[in-house]
C-alpha cells in the first residue's frame, strides 16, 4: 500500500486507524451533501425541472461551506477533528490571501 503510506506521510499520520478515520470522514461529509441537497433544493424552490445552470449556480456557493462543515463534524465524531481544523485553518488563510489580493 504504498500510496497510503505516501498520504500518510503528507498528512503526517503515524497510525493506520487514524487514516482510514480520516478517509471515512472525507467519505460521510461528501455523501451527507446528497442529503442536504434534498432537503435544501426542494426549499428554494429548485424541482427536476429547473434548469442545470441555475442548480449550478446554487449549488457552487452554498454547498463548498456545507461540506467543509461537515469535515470538521465528522472529524469530531471519528476523533479527527485537530487535523481537519487545521486543514481548515491553513483553507481559510489560503482564501483570505486570495481576498486581499482581489482588494487591491
Amino acid at each position: 500500500m504504498r500510496w497510503m503510506d505516501k498520504l500518510k506521510k503528507k498528512w503526517n499520520i503515524r497510525s493506520n486507524w487514524d487514516f482510514w478515520m480520516i478517509m471515512l470522514t472525507f467519505s460521510l461529509a461528501g455523501m451527507s451533501l446528497l442529503s442536504i441537497r434534498k432537503v435544501v433544493f426542494p426549499l428554494l424552490g429548485i424541482t427536476a425541472d429547473t434548469p442545470l445552470w441555475v442548480k449550478v449556480l446554487v449549488y457552487i456557493p452554498l454547498f463548498p461551506p456545507i461540506y467543509q462543515l461537515g469535515l470538521l463534524f465528522f472529524g469530531f465524531l471519528l476523533g479527527q477533528f485537530p487535523f481537519f481544523w487545521e486543514k481548515e485553518k491553513r483553507l481559510l488563510q489560503f482564501l483570505l490571501g486570495r481576498l486581499k489580493h482581489v482588494k487591491h
